[in-house]
């Protein structure tokens, strides 16, 4: 299915609240929730849509880099995501390439008050809302990367060594010794919440909290790991290899879902954010997806005109100059620039011409310029009064 617009799948626009986006997903959710449509695979897909339109809506970080960038900014295989990786599978993760419904329940739960049995897994719609065991999540890790224009023009993969806490060997992240090392917890039974009652002037009033016993796991160990001290986490290293996207720039963003640091107890991995950082180039200058090059002409190349070599990413071009070209004409080298991250066309090189006015003379030169100080050719018409006070006119407004 081809994708659509997440705020048209919402049906909000795109200055929509926070709220108003929550309340379109519910709505779309209900509508074609797998249960209410046993059997429809249209229906599953809308469903799964949605899901993915409100995942990226819902998080401001994301929200701001799809209203950026499109779907590149959120593309896993454009190397965008935010805390929750993105949708297309690959190495950030995926919704339609690895995500089933329960995910998208347990990401979701809470737009119908939890997750539970029922009504496709929504508690307190039909089935109830049953508490959930907790799973405990791996903190993120962030890395800087610098990239030179050429890296930047082309996408670069680049690998990381990481220290960070990975999945215990011994227990396999189960945090107990052999088989039978844990038991379900006898204080909540395994549900990983307690019910306590407190008596005030209104009556007995229930509060559910997290089971004091075992954090919320619904389990305790009885015999802890060797290696891990029944953490189930050991600090280990990985090797990451980051696919950056082209046409990245200066303070973006990239994250890799699951590669951060291991959950404890098989829990949830954090992610990997990378940080990029552009190196600044010798010659040349970026503006946005353009390049800047500052060429400085001889007096008699600008007057008589030639052939220059220009910078380019890619290298060294020629260019041909015009006889007669004036300082501040702007060259245009059409797609000599860097892509754009979303894939929508190519910058150009804008090359600034300056012409270099020599600061010390020889007798002949300097009688031969005052030769043709009388000139006509060596007087400014009105035209080129005009071009050159409009530019400078330009610079203030």
């Amino acid at each position: 299915m081809e994708k659509r617009d997440y705020y048209e799948v919402l049906g909000v626009d795109k200055n929509a609240s926070a709220d108003e986006i929550k309340k379109a997903y519910r709505k779309k959710a209900i509508q074609y929730h797998p249960d209410k449509n046993p059997g429809d695979k249209e229906a599953e897909e809308k469903f799964k849509e949605a899901a993915e339109a409100y995942d990226v809506l819902s998080n401001p970080e994301k929200r701001a880099r799809y209203d950026q960038f499109g779907f590149a900014g959120v593309d896993p295989n454009a190397g965008f995501s935010g805390a929750g990786g993105g949708f297309s599978g690959g190495p950030f993760g995926g919704f339609s390439g690895g995500m089933s419904m329960d995910d998208i329940f347990s990401m979701f739960g809470d737009i119908f008050g939890g997750h539970g049995g029922g009504f496709g897994g929504f508690g307190g719609f039909g089935g109830g809302g049953g508490a959930q065991q907790r799973r405990f999540r791996g903190s993120d890790l962030r890395v800087k990367v610098k990239l030179n224009l050429k890296e930047i023009s082309t996408g670069v993969e680049k690998k990381f060594k990481l220290k960070k806490y990975v999945t215990c060997t011994h227990c396999h992240g189960t945090g107990a010794e052999g088989n039978g090392g844990s038991e379900t917890c006898p204080t909540c039974k395994g549900s990983g919440t307690v019910i306590r009652n407190q008596q005030t002037i209104l009556g007995t009033m229930q509060t559910r909290t997290t089971c004091p016993t075992c954090g919320g796991e619904g389990k305790v160990i009885k015999n802890k790991c060797k290696e891990c001290a029944g953490e189930g986490i050991v600090y280990g290293e990985e090797v990451v290899t980051v696919k950056i996207p082209a046409g990245v720039a200066e303070g973006m963003q990239l994250s890799m879902s699951g590669k951060g640091n291991a959950g404890k107890h098989n829990g949830v991995p954090g992610d990997l954010l990378v940080l990029i950082e552009e190196e600044p180039d010798k010659e040349l200058i970026r503006e946005e997806n353009d390049l800047i090059y500052n060429l400085l002409l001889s007096f008699p190349t600008a007057a008589l005109g030639g052939a220059v070599e220009i910078p380019t990413i890619d290298g060294k071009v020629k260019v041909k100059i015009e006889p007669g070209t004036q300082p501040g004409k702007v060259l245009r080298l059409r797609n000599k620039g860097l892509p754009s991250v979303n894939g929508y066309g190519t910058g150009d090189l804008l090359v600034n011409v300056s012409v270099y006015v020599p600061e010390t003379l020889s007798k002949d030169e300097k009688k031969a310029l005052e030769e043709m100080e009388g000139s006509d050719n060596f007087k400014p018409n009105a035209s080129i009064k005009e071009k050159i006070f409009k530019k400078f006119k330009s610079l203030f407004e």
